[in-house]
């Protein structure tokens, strides 16, 4: 009887350790899916607030650009396009981050097209309204950089721990998917854009 009831404790103190070691191993995952998922968001702020300054650049600029019509609608478009991939994305669908990334990359070439054009107007390069947006701008294209910098870092770190044994098996049993990087889409695009006036 004690040889039965000594096997039975340390079969029963093997599943503790089985369900303890599953647990802890499930929630390092969760940490790390929210912990990327925040950075994601913190990307959002940021492009959101990309988008919200745009239309005040097209019109400031549409006042000294009139004869520039087209490429300042393809800048308004190229933000909707962009605005719209951005409601739609989904971290863990290559996808819609494909999506958004080709929109953000039309929306900072339909912008270098709009401040390489504004150099042939002086007096729109010396307007104060115009110097305040690009400013702020600048400012929020370089938040743009640092956070997508952080969520790179972030779903590194979860992909990694998706893919290690032994934590990779507690992720394919929770179904906790890969998560896509924040890349730039084309190597002409790894140039920050550039906003002087």
């Amino acid at each position: 009887m004690t040889a039965v009831f000594i096997i039975l404790a340390v079969l029963v103190v093997l599943v503790l350790i089985v369900a303890l070691w599953v647990m802890g191993a499930y929630n390092g995952l969760v940490k790390l899916r929210n912990r990327y998922r925040n950075a994601f968001a913190q990307i959002d702020v940021q492009l959101k607030r990309r988008y919200d300054l745009i239309p005040n650049l097209v019109e400031t600029a549409k006042g000294f650009m009139k004869h520039e019509r087209e490429t300042l609608e393809g800048v308004i478009q190229a933000r909707n396009m962009a605005s719209s991939a951005r409601q739609g994305v989904n971290t863990e669908d290559a996808e819609s981050m494909g999506a958004l990334m080709a929109a953000e990359g039309g929306l900072g070439n339909a912008l270098g097209r709009l401040f390489a054009l504004s150099e042939a107007y002086p007096d729109l390069k010396s307007n104060s309204n115009m110097m305040q947006v690009s400013e702020e701008l600048t400012s929020t294209e370089n938040k743009v950089a640092f956070s997508r910098q952080a969520y790179n870092d972030a779903v590194t770190a979860y992909n990694t721990q998706t893919e290690v044994f032994p934590s990779s098996v507690i992720a394919g049993m929770f179904n906790f998917g890969q998560a896509t990087l924040f890349e730039v889409a084309e190597a002409s695009e790894r140039d920050a854009i550039k906003v002087e006036f």
